[in-house]
């Protein structure tokens, strides 16, 4: 059965419910997609080691930076 096929048939149906039986059909309209959100990589164990690491590294080469300033 194709969406047009379905359509025809829906519509016979509600008419057909609406001569018989009096009664009302109520038309909804289709819920919108919903949006998809940018996948966001959540941080491991690992990737907050290794950022703690990094900043470490940085610290010690401005102590360092600032060791030799403070020599010259």
């Amino acid at each position: 059965m194709t969406k047009d096929e379905l359509r025809a048939e829906l519509e016979r149906q509600a008419r057909r419910y609406q001569e018989v039986y009096g009664g009302e059909v109520t038309l909804y309209a289709a819920q919108p997609e919903p949006e998809r959100k940018p996948w966001k990589k959540r941080r491991s164990l690992l990737d907050e080691a290794f950022q703690n690491e990094l900043t470490k590294a940085e610290k010690q080469q401005a102590e360092r930076q600032a060791a030799r300033e403070d020599a010259n």
